[in-house]
């Protein structure tokens, strides 16, 4: 049986993953917690991996967090960046892998708004967390080529699945707590992919590498994810409240702070489109993606 590493799998994506990674590959996992096999913080340390792996799925990163100091700026090159770096030194010593599999991220584009973005576009993000994933793309693309390993680059914008993070997580907490508003009727779309699909697209990855964006063909828009979060919820639809008030309302969550529901940012965020393509992870991996708005279960 192929062995597969897997960092950062003690979160979501791992929750969701192992199970069915385990199904076709040999296990271990990395990462910060006392059921991982190798129980280590990469950005700090360069991990002894005593077994030879044939692929890695590096899933580990910090997201998810607007900084606020230097020093939280910091941590996200110490962990998307360094991390990546030890985890490599790491396997010169223990052997190279076939393939390495890098979880990276649409915010490497730097974009908020358009539609139907290829991975053509220039790698314009400017935050902390963009500019340390494509240090981390541009490390990879190096080493892979130098050391002859497969690397294959996905780029998810938002993922789905039970119990998701980030901005769809705040998402049903608020439908649940009812704190929730859908703003000017929710008609702004967005990327999102299934996270069972990374486990599906990862036979294709190891054989044939590439950079991808990762995405459902539906595009939902924010009021049909409402809805469907609502009724699985046993909630009402979510009031839908006018732009204008909205715009008041994310300026004193600006003051608020992380006690505010909506603030300027996620207000900007809620009214743009924002798409990608997965043309090119379609006709190149032959993958046919999980239609997120018939398959997402928040539990």
């Amino acid at each position: 049986m192929v062995k597969l590493l897997f960092t950062g799998a003690s979160g979501f994506l791992g929750s969701n993953l192992k199970p069915l990674l385990r199904n076709e590959y040999e296990v271990k996992t990395l990462g910060l917690m006392d059921g991982d096999d190798y129980k280590v913080n990469i950005a700090n340390s360069v991990p002894d991996i005593d077994i030879h792996f044939d692929v890695v799925l590096h899933a580990a990163g910090k997201a998810h967090m607007v900084p606020k100091s230097e020093e939280e700026k910091k941590l996200f090159f110490d962990i998307n960046y360094q991390g990546t770096v030890n985890l490599c030194k790491a396997l010169e010593k223990s052997g190279l892998p076939k393939a390495f599999v890098f979880i990276s991220t649409v915010a490497v584009y730097g974009l908020e708004t358009g539609e139907n973005i290829t991975e053509d576009h220039p790698l314009n993000g400017d935050t902390p967390y963009a500019l340390s994933k494509i240090r981390a793309e541009e490390f990879l693309a190096d080493w892979c080529a130098q050391n002859n390993v497969t690397l294959a680059i996905i780029r998810p914008s938002l993922i789905a699945g039970p119990n998701p993070p980030g901005n769809l997580g705040a998402m049903i907490k608020g439908i649940k707590t009812g704190a929730y508003l859908s703003i000017a009727g929710g008609k702004a779309r967005k990327s999102v992919l299934m996270v069972q699909d990374i486990a599906r697209l990862l036979p294709a990855l190891i054989d044939k590498g590439g950079i991808y964006n990762v995405c459902d063909d539906s595009q939902p828009t924010f009021r049909e994810l409402e809805l469907l979060i609502a009724k699985q919820l046993g909630k009402r639809p979510p009031i839908s409240i006018p732009y204008r008030l909205a715009k008041s309302i994310a300026l004193v969550g600006d003051l608020l702070g992380k006690r505010a529901p909506i603030n300027s940012l996620k207000l900007s965020k809620i009214i743009e489109s924002l798409t990608f393509s997965n043309e090119k992870a379609k006709r190149e991996l032959g993958w046919q993606p999980i239609n997120v708005i018939n398959h997402f279960k928040i539990k």
